[in-house]
């Protein structure tokens, strides 16, 4: 969620870097509603202090009308007028304040200066490329075909479970996919100073909206048809990052990864992607999320960035880097950078880790604070996340990559300890 005093004293500019985001601000709308709660504070605030001005006078009137013998019951009524006074300006308050709210919580995030403009996914920058693909002499198969062909991958029966957009692994198939886990798991706790978790993977509704997936999103989640309003996770993201959620956290920058399944409807993908792993109602990821203090930040995504890049490079995957313009930017997100890795069979690259930085814009939504050193006062804190890495689109490049003319695919040297030394599936 934006800053309410920077919109109320920045609206303009807040506008136009919104409009870099291809956003347009109802601004008009949002001076109406901070009149109306600006007003309903002042008539609230006026009618507290009238009644705790009659409240600190009452026993002395009371105690006069008594001696004059006077009747009291007016000036008990008068008490009470002044407390439904004061009940319905709170309400007024709570009502203007709570519509507010809801226009604040469609808003995204602001653009970091930065975040290059553009409209799309055309107008990304490329910041850099590691490793070359590599020339096949043979026809390149993808992975739906040498996963078949290999007895690891089946679509057919992932249909008939659950329907479109499901696989069943099995054999080495399954068994590299756990091995992916395993590697990325233990370089981010043994060399990157994550600390790993395990995480729920039902969240309520105040978890979404923390992170920003509600209310915009809510169509590409999975909702339980229960009255708690229960969720599927989209993302290890939304459960890791609502650890701190209404509280001061004691010290910074806390570092965690969790892997886990991730659920999504891809309401938004209709016809794309249709076949293999790339784009799935299931998938499986390994989440990096830091909590930083704000003048870290910048820094905090570089290294989280580097996290995801040095995967790749052990796996010797090639990759290349970029820097996604205003347009192409999440919802949440201040920056990002995705990272998209060689696929062979469409002779193209594609994302396989988004890494962003998000600014105080989900610590905003969600409470988490930090104590500023200098003021003694809590502060909003800043959060970084990213893929590291998306593990299904890791297998599918490891699968296209290392495959060989036989239909057998290597497996990269880093992984061979993960597999009981096997060296090659097939």
């Amino acid at each position: 969620m934006l800053d309410p005093k920077r919109l109320r004293n920045e609206l303009d500019s807040v506008a136009a870097a919104l409009a870099k985001k291809g956003y347009t601000l109802d601004t008009a709308k949002f001076i109406e509603l901070e009149g109306q709660r600006k007003a309903a504070q002042q008539a609230a605030e006026q009618a507290q202090a009238e009644r705790n001005s009659y409240a600190k006078s009452m026993g002395k009137l009371m105690a006069e009308a008594r001696a004059a013998g006077d009747d009291i019951e007016p000036l008990k009524q008068r008490g009470e007028a002044l407390k439904a006074l004061t009940v319905a300006a709170e309400q007024a308050l709570d009502s203007v304040q709570a519509e507010l709210d809801a226009l604040l919580a469609e808003i995204p995030n602001t653009p970091d200066e930065s975040v290059p403009a553009g409209a799309s996914e055309e107008d990304n920058q490329e910041l850099r490329r590691w490793g070359s693909p590599r020339q096949f002499e043979f026809s390149a198969a993808d992975h739906v075909d040498l996963g078949e062909a290999l007895g690891g991958l089946d679509f057919d029966r992932g249909v008939k479970i659950a329907g479109s957009r499901f696989a069943v692994m099995r054999g080495q198939v399954a068994r590299l996919h756990r091995a992916l886990i395993q590697f990325m798991l233990d370089q981010h706790t043994l060399h990157n100073g994550y600390t790993e978790l395990n995480v729920p993977y039902i969240v309520n509704r105040e978890s979404l909206l923390g992170t920003g997936q509600l209310p915009k999103f809510e169509a590409d989640l999975f909702k339980l048809q229960d009255e708690r309003e229960f969720y599927l996770i989209p993302t290890a993201e939304v459960p890791v990052t609502n650890l701190f959620r209404d509280e001061i956290v004691a010290e910074l920058p806390q570092k965690f990864v969790c892997h886990s399944p991730c659920f999504r409807s891809e309401a938004g993908s209709y016809g794309r992607d249709t076949r293999g792993m790339i784009r799935q109602h299931q998938f499986e990821k390994v989440e990096m999320v830091q909590f930083v203090h704000p003048a870290q930040a910048a820094d905090a995504l570089e290294e989280l960035t580097r996290h995801a890049e040095a995967l790749l490079e052990q796996l010797e995957l090639p990759y290349r880097t970029m820097l996604l313009c205003s347009g192409d930017t999440g919802f949440s997100a201040a920056k990002t950078y995705d990272l998209e890795v060689w696929l062979p069979s469409q002779q193209t690259y594609r994302e396989i880790s988004s890494c962003s930085h998000f600014g105080d814009f989900q610590a905003r939504r969600l409470g988490a604070r930090y104590r500023d050193e200098s003021s003694g006062k809590p502060a909003y804190l800043h959060t970084i996340n990213g893929s590291g890495l998306a593990v299904g689109r890791t297998l599918v490049a490891v699968l296209e990559n290392y495959q060989q003319a036989d239909g057998s695919v290597a497996v990269p040297t880093v992984l061979q300890p993960y597999m009981g030394g096997v060296s090659q599936l097939g």
